[in-house]
């Protein structure tokens, strides 16, 4: 069983490294791991062209969710995830003990599992304040982005594109549609109790942030009805509330 990791680059010559060693290490024998680049100006190709395991794509692109895009066009693996650039793998065993979850039985949807966070040292500084739930559905994501994009393995039979019209939370819309594929195939979705993935904490400009979660809200509108995502978001500000 062939598991694709897609990782999309964009002058990331100071971050790339660890991304590919930690895939490199791996146990598990059977990867693919796609590194497309958006015609990077620094070293980034160089570097991704030194790990024989790398295939490297470089051309220019319309942004990260069309060179994500592109990966999924050319993944051939029978479980894909997006590793960034400056993301690890948690451990050398991390794929060999996600397969050990895939059994003969029915079929399975998403693999999924816990996230660290950590510093460009590789210095553990939090799990994700959001943790993945015992059973996992499209609903689910009502109460957020429950499971990190980086620890969230898909069946390639399910993997939609992303939707471009969406330019900072085109991959929460997409998790959410996977999942609705995948359970109209009857497929069942396992959950890895352990880290998958180390995240990169990196910051991100408020504008952004802003013009994600205005994004969010329109994408929980779209798939569970508008009056449930004001309400969601009133317990999401008063959840702040009593945190604080």
């Amino acid at each position: 069983m062939k598991i694709s990791i897609i990782t999309v680059t964009y002058n990331a010559e100071a971050t790339i490294e660890r991304t590919l060693e930690s895939v490199a290490m791996q146990t598990y024998p059977d990867i693919e791991h796609l590194v497309i680049d958006g015609a990077s100006k620094d070293r980034t190709v160089e570097i991704a062209r030194r790990y024989p395991h790398a295939i490297v794509v470089s051309e220019p692109d319309k942004g990260l969710y069309d060179a994500m895009n592109k990966g999924l066009k050319r993944a051939t693996g029978d479980y894909l995830c997006f590793l960034n650039a400056g993301d690890k793998l948690h451990s050398k065993d991390t794929l060999a003990h996600l397969i050990e979850l895939v059994s003969n039985g029915s079929p399975v949807g998403v693999l999924y599992g816990d996230t660290h966070i950590v510093d460009a040292q590789g210095n553990f500084l939090r799990s994700r304040r959001l943790t993945p739930p015992e059973h996992l559905t499209w609903r689910s994501f009502k109460a957020g982005m429950l499971v990190c994009h980086q620890a969230f393995y898909i069946n390639r039979q399910i993997a939609q594109p992303y939707d471009l019209t969406y330019r900072f939370s085109a991959d929460f819309d997409w998790c959410i549609r996977c999942m609705k594929e995948g359970e109209k195939r009857g497929m069942k979705n396992l959950y890895l109790r352990e880290p998958l993935a180390d995240y990169l904490s990196e910051g991100m400009t408020t504008a952004n942030q802003k013009a994600s979660l205005k994004e969010r809200f329109r994408i929980m509108a779209k798939h569970y009805g508008l009056c449930t995502t004001i309400i969601q978001h009133i317990w999401f500000i008063f959840r702040a509330i009593i945190k604080n």
